[in-house]
């Protein structure tokens, strides 16, 4: 990544591809316009629709490459495992996904997939994303080739899992997946309801929650409630610092002197789990600024990890795990 480029276009790699991080070491990428072995029609195959049309794909496929952002890690909670994937420069491996999803070979970067090495792995699907619909036809000659839809800002979690189970036949999968979800909010609604009737305990309605971040490249942003993480503060019922209310993914370059608009009664710190961003984290806590925010002086300012970043259905149990942790069992 470069240092130059603006938070919207970080923030939309990392949303996209943060959970392909857990991979072998990647090859130079290329774009190899030259790959011609057109795969001949399946015999035994059913058509679906994607992005960029149709395409006829085997009922049972065994060697899956997964390209586009969060469907390596979706497509092993829905029973699939990818033999490879992309990755975003500069990350660590998400601790939410150890022990849940394997180590898979890498294709290279998340924008610049290594065609070549693709070729060599003999995929009999490739599940891409809108952004690299640049090279499907390149792709297509590869294998059977899908395009989810992945436009910024991204979708509702529970759409990209959707269109995934439907495009991998595992629709019953993502239904239990996502009333799972739900069992879940309902419990933490009812645990923070605990007393309701008395505006002191019924917690739900009157705390506000907060979730921000810092950088070591662009300093301060919170996120709204578009954002994976704002959508479930918002199933769940919490309400939000004035400044993250509304239909909008994220605000950025927040200055110091603005850092109350990240004040509430519980602050999520949302890491990314670089060692620049903990420096940048603790520079911040020096400032007399921070030390002015309410929520501090509650001691409720929670560091959370990468989870926070991404819209998996891994991502989104650690964060109401994250949920339950801080707002029930710590009160």
């Amino acid at each position: 990544m470069y240092m130059n480029i603006s938070l919207r276009r970080l923030t939309y790699p990392i949303l996209l591809s943060i959970l392909t991080v857990i991979l072998v070491s990647a090859c130079n990428t290329t774009h190899d316009t030259s790959i011609t072995s057109y795969k001949q029609p399946l015999e035994n195959c059913r058509t679906v629709k994607h992005v960029m049309g149709n395409t006829c794909i085997p009922r049972n496929p065994q060697r899956v490459v997964a390209l586009a952002g969060d469907s390596l890690a979706n497509s092993w909670a829905l029973g699939i495992r990818p033999i490879a994937s992309t990755y975003v420069p500069g990350f660590p491996i998400p601790k939410y996904l150890q022990g849940k999803v394997d180590i898979v070979e890498s294709v290279g970067e998340y924008n610049n997939p290594n065609l070549e090495k693709i070729l060599r792995l003999k995929p009999d699907l490739i599940i891409s994303g809108s952004e690299l619909k640049g090279i499907y036809k390149q792709l297509s000659y590869i294998a059977p080739t899908v395009v989810l839809n992945t436009p910024y800002p991204s979708p509702p979690w529970t759409d990209m899992l959707e269109e995934l189970a439907a495009i991998l036949g595992k629709e019953e999968v993502s239904k239990q997946l996502i009333n799972k979800y739900w069992q879940r909010v309902e419990k933490l609604k009812q645990a923070l309801d605990i007393g309701a009737g008395s505006p002191k305990e019924n917690r739900r309605k009157t705390m506000e929650v907060s979730i921000a971040n810092t950088s070591s490249e662009y300093g301060i942003w919170s996120y709204g409630e578009k954002h994976f993480s704002g959508s479930i503060l918002r199933d769940i019922g919490l309400q939000r610092p004035k400044s993250q209310r509304g239909d909008f993914f994220y605000i950025e370059n927040i200055s110091k002197e603005k850092i109350s608009d990240i004040d509430g009664d519980v602050l999520f710190f949302a890491s990314w789990e670089r060692e620049d961003d903990k420096k940048t984290l603790n520079k911040l806590k020096q400032s007399p600024l921070w030390a002015q925010l309410e929520v501090l002086k509650k001691n409720k300012v929670y560091v959370v990890g990468m989870h926070w970043h991404s819209s998996d259905i891994f991502a989104i149990n650690a964060i109401l795990d994250d949920l339950f942790k801080y707002l029930v069992n710590q009160r």
